[in-house]
C-alpha cells in the first residue's frame, strides 16, 4: 500500500486550480493510494492515479477554488453547510458509487471482508485522511460533520461499529445533485398540476413588502400565513417565493432531517402547511442547517409559535369590492353583463373563492347551452362547490322561497326588509362613518328568530337566502356535538371557516342547545359545556359571514350571547289577517271551499303557519282518495289530527257529522 501523500502549500493548490479536475477523479486517486490498482476489480482506479498521483490532495482542495461544471452544485453546497474537503470527497465517492457498478466493485473489494459496495466510514477515513482539516481523528471529523448531520449522506446498518457503517447519498439527494427535482417525503414542489389562483393588486403588493422584509439578511426570518383557502394560501406563498427567486416547497410531513441540503441544491423556500382546530397551538419546527427564510400556511383557527424564528404574522383580507370586480371579470370572461359587479357588490369572496366559483359557473353555463355565465349559475356552482365540505356537518336547504311563499305580519316583514338590507350592505358598512364605527366592525351579520314552533323562523331563513343568492345550511347539531372533549369545537370551527370561505349562510335551527347559558361549575362536565359555550360567543363575533338562529324563546340565551346579535327577530302567532292569508296561500286553486266556510276557518283555527301547512296536505290526500276538491270535511279531518298533536280538542264549530250508516 502506498503511503498517504502529504498537503502541498498553498501555492500548488493555486497553481492546480488552473487546470480543475473533478471531485470524482480526486476521490478516486485517494482510493488508488491504498493498494496496487493492479487487480482487474480496481481498473477505474488507474487512470486517476496517474494522472494525480501524490497530489490528489492539492487538486481536491483547488477544485473548491474552480469547480468543473459538474461539481458546482456540490461545492456550492459544501459552502452552505460548510463541509470539509474530507467530507466533500466522501459525499463525491458516495455520487459516484451510485452512478458507476466499477467504482462499487472497487470500494467493496477495498474494504472485504465488509460485504458492500457502499464506502464505509472507515474506508473514507483512511483513504482521505491527506485531507482531514485539522488535528481531529478522519472517522471522529466525518461522524461528526455536517455531512452526516444535516442528512445530506445517510448512515447504512448504524447497529454495527463506527468503521464498518457504510454511507449512502438518499435519493432526493443524489437527484438534486444531479440538477433533478425528486419528492421528498409528505412534501411537494410547487402547485403541481393546481393553476395558480390570480390575485388582486393589494395582496401582491403586500406580497411584495413581505418579500423585501424576509430578504434584508436576517438569519431564520419567517412569515406566517393565515388564509381560509388553501389553494388561494398557496398561491400566495408561490407569488411570495418568485419574488425572492425560489420555488415553493410545501410541507405537511414531519421528515425535516436531511431537508436542508435538498432545498439548498433545487433553490427551494419550505412553507409549512398546517392544520390546526381551535385553540390548537404548535411550534413551527426548526429546520437543522438551515437559516433561510422560512413560510407558514394556517387556517383560521390555532395559533403557530415561532420562537426562535424572527416570525411576522400576515391574514390575507378579502379583496376590496372594486378588486373583486376584476377578478370576476377576468375569472367569467368578457361579456357585455353587468353580473361581475352584481358579485362583487353583494358577495364577500376571497380570491380563491372567485377562481373557483366562476370554473363550475362556465361550466354550468356551457352544459345548459349559454355562452357566458348568468346569475344562475354562479349560485349552482356555490351549491356544488360545497358538496363534500359541509355535508357532513350541516343540510343543504336549496329550495328557493319566493315573496309570496312568506306570509308575514306588517311589522315582521319589515323587520326582515332591514335585516335583507343589513346583509347587502356588510360590505363597506362604516364607510364614511366615524372611527368609533369603524373600530373593530366585521362585516359578518348575526340574527335570532324568536318565535312559536311553524311561525316561519326557518322559511324567513329561506327568503332571506333566496333574495341574497346565497347558499342555506342548516347546522345538523347532532353531527356538530360531540361527547369528546375540544371535538364539538372542532367540528364548529370547520363549519364556521367553510362557511366564510364560501360566503355561506348557516341557519342554527333551535339554537339555544348550542349558544344557552353558561352554568355554575359543579363538576368538570359543567366546566367543558361552559368553555364550549365561551368558543362559540368568541367565534360567532369573529364570524364574517351571516349567521341565522332560531329558538322559542329569548330567555334561554346568555346575556352576552344577546349583546353580540345585531338583529332579534320576533314571529309572532298569526293572526286572523294573517291565518286567512296563510289559507289561501296553501290551498291556493284546488279547493272547493265557499267563502263561509273559509272564513269559519280562520276564526275559530288558532294555529300557526306550519300547523296549516300540515292540515291542508292532509285535507289534500283525504280529497284525492275520493278524486275530488279539497272540501270543509277533509280539512276538519286533518285539523283533528294537529289539534291532538298539541293536546287540544278540536273547536265545536268545526265538528263534521259522522257519515250515514250503510243500510
Amino acid at each position: 500500500m502506498a503511503s498517504s501523500p502529504q498537503p502541498e502549500p498553498i501555492a500548488g493548490v493555486i497553481a492546480m486550480a488552473a487546470t480543475p479536475r473533478p471531485l470524482r477523479s480526486c476521490a478516486l486517486a485517494a482510493l488508488g493510494h491504498l493498494t496496487d490498482p493492479a487487480a482487474d476489480a480496481l481498473e477505474c482506479l488507474r487512470e486517476p492515479l496517474e494522472s494525480l498521483g501524490e497530489a490528489w490532495p492539492t487538486a481536491a482542495r483547488a477544485a473548491q477554488l474552480a469547480p468543473v461544471p459538474e461539481d458546482v452544485g456540490l461545492i456550492q453546497l459544501a459552502r452552505h453547510l460548510g463541509l470539509s474537503v474530507l467530507e466533500v470527497l466522501s459525499v463525491a465517492l458516495a455520487l459516484a458509487v451510485e452512478e458507476d457498478p466499477r467504482i462499487g466493485g472497487a470500494v467493496a473489494y477495498l474494504q472485504a471482508p465488509i460485504e458492500s459496495s457502499r464506502p464505509t466510514l472507515g474506508l473514507l477515513a483512511r483513504a482521505f485522511s491527506a485531507a482531514a482539516s485539522g488535528p481531529d481523528d478522519p472517522l471522529r471529523e466525518l461522524a461528526s460533520g455536517p455531512a452526516l448531520a444535516s442528512g445530506l449522506l445517510s448512515r447504512v446498518r448504524e447497529d454495527a461499529p463506527l468503521t464498518e457503517q457504510a454511507v449512502a447519498l438518499p435519493l432526493p439527494q443524489y437527484l438534486a445533485l444531479c440538477g433533478q427535482d425528486a419528492d421528498w417525503p409528505g412534501a411537494a414542489i410547487g402547485l403541481g398540476t393546481l393553476d395558480p389562483v390570480p390575485l388582486p393588486p393589494s395582496i401582491l403588493d403586500t406580497v411584495r413588502r413581505h418579500a423585501a422584509a424576509l430578504s434584508d439578511g436576517s438569519p431564520r426570518g419567517a412569515l406566517i400565513i393565515r388564509c381560509p383557502s388553501p389553494l388561494e394560501g398557496r398561491s400566495v406563498a408561490a407569488a411570495l417565493c418568485r419574488e425572492l427567486g425560489r420555488r415553493p416547497l410545501f410541507i405537511e410531513g414531519d421528515r425535516l432531517a436531511g431537508l436542508a441540503p435538498f432545498l439548498l441544491q433545487r433553490g427551494l423556500l419550505p412553507v409549512h402547511v398546517h392544520d390546526l382546530g381551535p385553540g390548537e397551538r404548535k411550534d413551527l419546527p426548526p429546520i437543522p442547517f438551515y437559516r433561510g427564510p422560512v413560510l407558514a400556511l394556517i387556517g383560521r383557527e390555532g395559533t403557530l409559535d415561532s420562537e426562535g424564528h424572527g416570525a411576522l404574522r400576515w391574514t390575507v383580507s378579502i379583496p376590496e369590492r372594486d378588486e373583486r370586480r376584476t377578478l370576476w371579470e377576468h375569472a367569467l370572461g368578457k361579456s357585455e353583463s353587468d353580473l361581475p359587479a352584481e358579485l362583487a357588490r353583494h358577495h364577500r369572496q376571497g380570491a380563491g373563492r372567485i377562481a373557483q366559483l366562476a370554473s363550475l359557473a362556465k361550466r354550468s353555463a356551457r352544459l345548459h347551452g349559454r355562452a357566458h355565465p348568468e346569475r344562475e349559475d354562479v349560485l349552482s356552482a356555490a351549491w356544488s362547490a360545497e358538496g363534500g365540505g359541509l355535508g357532513s356537518l350541516a343540510e343543504a336547504l336549496p329550495d328557493p322561497v319566493g315573496d309570496d311563499a312568506l306570509v308575514l305580519p306588517a311589522e315582521l316583514a319589515s323587520q326582515l326588509q332591514l335585516l335583507l338590507a343589513r346583509c347587502r350592505a356588510r360590505d363597506g358598512l362604516t364607510e364614511g362613518l366615524g372611527p368609533s364605527a369603524r373600530t373593530r366592525y366585521r362585516a359578518g351579520v348575526r340574527a335570532l328568530f324568536v318565535g312559536p314552533s311553524g311561525t316561519g323562523k326557518t322559511l324567513a331563513a329561506g327568503w332571506l337566502a333566496t333574495r341574497l343568492a346565497l347558499p342555506l345550511y342548516r347546522v345538523d347539531l347532532a353531527s356538530v356535538t360531540s361527547k369528546y372533549i375540544g371535538e364539538t369545537e372542532k367540528n364548529l370551527a370547520q363549519l364556521f371557516a367553510l362557511a366564510e370561505h364560501g360566503d355561506l349562510i348557516l341557519l342554527f335551527d333551535e339554537a339555544d342547545s348550542l349558544f344557552g347559558k353558561r352554568t355554575d361549575v359543579r363538576d368538570s362536565n359543567d366546566r367543558f359545556a361552559n368553555q364550549q359555550t365561551n368558543y362559540l360567543l368568541q367565534r360567532i363575533e369573529s364570524f364574517d359571514g351571516i349567521a341565522l338562529l332560531t329558538s322559542n324563546s329569548k330567555s334561554r340565551f346568555d346575556t352576552a350571547f344577546m349583546r353580540r346579535l345585531d338583529a332579534i327577530v320576533d314571529f309572532p302567532l298569526p293572526g286572523p289577517q294573517e291565518r286567512r292569508a296563510l289559507w289561501e296561500s296553501h290551498l291556493g286553486g284546488a279547493h272547493a271551499l265557499p267563502p263561509r266556510d273559509l272564513g269559519k276557518l280562520v276564526a275559530v283555527a288558532d294555529l300557526t303557519g306550519g300547523q296549516i301547512r300540515n292540515a291542508v296536505l292532509t285535507a289534500a290526500v283525504l280529497a284525492r282518495e275520493d278524486n275530488r276538491a279539497i272540501e270543509l270535511r277533509d280539512i276538519a279531518r286533518a285539523l283533528q289530527d294537529e289539534y291532538r298533536k298539541v293536546g287540544r280538542d278540536l273547536p265545536s264549530e268545526l265538528r263534521q257529522p259522522p257519515p250515514p250508516r250503510a243500510t
